[in-house]
């Protein structure tokens, strides 16, 4: 599929956290430390200096990552204690170079050339904290201030995420918002599925937070993408394309679309054995079905029959009554 164009959140993500803070709740955002933590932060920027959050106009931004916040000071251009030295010197040079030279049009748009004429730090704004301990970042869940937490993985499945969904997703007040693709059998996947409760850390969370999902916002190449880029392969051709990512029904459909472009090509399913050499299958995968979700209210046939086999036990255990222990 192809990815709807969308250039800028700024007003769709002003009003959910309008909205959230008002309320006194979290907005929490899990994101991929590198490049999508960057563009949201690009966004959150504009939106404090258009004054489009009402309620808490001066509202407090948390980085909880320490591979964004490395990440984002490489972003911003500071490398002043930054803990690869080596980098300094390459910097420096490339300051220098930029004092006479213009920056390279092709790495930013003209919004972005213009802000950084202006001296403007494209991804720092006033009450922007970079959190890099544990401690600071439980502290994050005892302070009771309204507040934005952006911190990875970007699918919920590790990394201190977990921690914040733990303490926001029962509260109505909060809203989780999803910035990128979440994968099938990911916490983040199941959370936009509309599960109820999730497990974690051993304790049953109920998910009463306002779910939100912005699906155009995906750093991944989408179908023209992907065919443009295989496109550019002239000689020599690859002998063989696999199409290995993407949802498992829509890979075979994109691998037609690549083949009609004179490939070999196919998609490789579940336990699927290919001899790379003898350019053959050794064995034939297989699609797994998907798990029917039972819908709310109503009860699947294997829960009936273990009600059913229950009924049959109990009555078995009231006959024994009195019976020898035998």
């Amino acid at each position: 599929r192809n990815h709807t164009e969308v250039w800028s959140y700024t007003d769709e993500l002003a009003e959910i956290i309008d909205e959230t803070l008002g309320k006194g709740g979290n907005v929490v955002i899990p994101s991929f430390a590198v490049g999508r933590t960057q563009e949201l932060l690009y966004f959150i920027r504009e939106i404090k200096d258009q004054k489009l959050v009402k309620s808490t106009p001066n509202f407090p931004v948390y980085i909880d990552s320490p591979l964004a916040k490395a990440a984002t000071t490489v972003f911003c251009g500071d490398l002043h204690g930054y803990p690869f030295a080596a980098l300094k010197g390459y910097y420096d040079l490339i300051r220098e170079r930029e004092r006479t030279v213009e920056p390279r049009r092709e790495l930013t748009d003209e919004q972005a050339l213009e802000l950084v004429k202006d001296g403007t730090h494209m991804f720092t704004f006033p009450n922007l904290n970079l959190v890099e301990s544990s401690e600071e970042s439980k502290m994050l869940n005892m302070d009771s201030t309204p507040k934005v937490i952006i911190s990875a993985s970007g699918m919920c499945d590790a990394g201190r995420i977990r921690h914040h969904l733990k303490h926001n997703l029962w509260r109505a007040n909060s809203a989780v918002v999803f910035v990128g693709f979440q994968s099938p059998g990911t916490l983040g996947r199941r959370l936009l599925d509309g599960v109820e409760k999730v497990k974690l850390f051993g304790e049953e969370i109920a998910v009463k937070a306002k779910i939100v999902n912005f699906q155009g916002l995906s750093s991944h190449a989408d179908r023209d993408h992907l065919l443009a880029w295989i496109k550019g392969f002239q000689a020599p051709k690859p002998q063989h394309v696999f199409v290995v990512h993407g949802d498992r029904e829509v890979a075979p459909y994109f691998a037609q679309s690549v083949a009609a472009l004179g490939f070999q090509t196919h998609a490789p399913q579940y336990t699927e054995a290919y001899d790379l050499i003898a350019d053959k299958v050794l064995e034939v995968g297989y699609l797994p079905e998907r798990k029917a979700r039972t819908a709310a209210g109503k009860t699947s046939s294997a829960y009936e029959r273990l009600v059913a086999v229950g009924n049959l036990l109990m009555e078995s255990i009231k006959r024994s009554k009195g019976r020898d222990n035998k």
